[in-house]
């Protein structure tokens, strides 16, 4: 098994988003996002603070609205801040560890976009 330890790679995400909510207008702060899982036509946002948030979008909104240089789509269900990323594991698969503790799987299809928003060129 091999490890590597990531530190912090990209600017810290000082930028806001606005969600519509069922319960109005959110304004959030991108850099206390931790991941955003797909579910189905909804998606499912991550917080730093360990509080989830489950909006009507789906990844492909969130992907064009989030800064690209702080964040990285790693799988068809997962868009994860490369802020948060503590670990990378590379054993079958590449899997990311998350600082909420949280294990992603890279895809195959992704791993490339990966390896280079991470400049771990020795993993490609």
């Amino acid at each position: 098994m091999k490890q590597q330890l990531i530190e912090s790679v990209a600017p810290s995400a000082g930028s806001t988003l606005l969600l519509l909510t069922c319960k109005g207008i959110k304004t959030l702060d991108t850099g206390e996002i931790v991941r955003i899982e797909a579910l189905s036509n909804y998606s499912k946002l991550y917080f730093s603070n360990g509080k989830t948030l489950v909006v009507a979008k789906v990844l492909h909104w969130f992907r064009d609205k989030l800064p690209l240089e702080c964040f990285v789509r790693v799988h068809r269900s997962h868009i994860v801040n490369v802020n948060h990323i503590k670990t990378l594991i590379r054993e079958r698969n590449i899997r990311l560890v998350l600082t909420d503790e949280s294990i992603i799987e890279i895809s195959r299809r992704k791993k490339n976009d990966v390896v280079k928003m991470l400049q771990l060129t020795h993993y490609a």
